[in-house]
């Protein structure tokens, strides 16, 4: 099977990895809301067209549960609480990822931690892994760099988050393209 070399939005699923308050305080502040925004914008085309959402949380008891701008979006999603850094060795969330998706998009933090470990068993799983820069952050920019170098090498695609929503759209019409048009400037 020859793997797309595009995002489509029936092929699909968002992961958005461990975006909690309390982690984010500790990330430089800039980037933090870059990517909160960024992933906002994934979230709101993914509610669009249908793209699947799974949220997870890293040890909510210590860390705090998810940034209250991104759960906002999605007020009925319940995240995935998870211990281990990769999200595939959570039974919970190996159940949500959606068989008939070949397509993983991740976002989170920390990139060099749980969204690489994530991405890597992902791509363990037969997943397409599309990592989306500009939605991924570390405390460190060199460690974020290093963590993308690793992905890129081990298989994933690097993208970023206007690229993958104007992939799901696919045409430049219809309400869907309107408000996601409005959602990036």
């Amino acid at each position: 099977m020859t793997a797309n070399l595009l995002t489509k939005a029936n092929l699909s699923q968002l992961v958005i990895i461990d975006m909690q308050a309390r982690l984010g305080t500790v990330m430089p502040q800039e980037p933090l809301q870059a990517t909160i925004n960024n992933i906002g914008i994934l979230m709101q085309a993914a509610a669009l067209l249908s793209v699947p959402v799974i949220l997870t949380e890293q040890y909510p008891k210590g860390l705090g549960h998810t940034t209250p701008e991104l759960l906002s979006l999605m007020p009925n999603i319940t995240p995935v609480e998870k211990i281990a850094f990769s999200c595939m060795a959570e039974p919970r969330f190996s159940r949500q990822l959606t068989r008939d998706r070949s397509q993983v998009i991740l976002t989170g933090m920390e990139a060099h931690i749980c969204v690489l470990q994530s991405a890597m068993d992902m791509l363990g799983a037969d997943k397409q892994v599309f990592v989306v820069e500009d939605a991924i952050i570390s405390r460190n920019s060199a460690n974020k760099a290093n963590a993308i170098a690793r992905m890129r090498d081990a298989g994933c695609i690097i993208s970023n988050a206007e690229s993958i929503v104007f992939e799901w759209l696919g045409k430049a019409e219809g309400d869907a393209f309107k408000v996601i048009s409005k959602l990036i400037r």
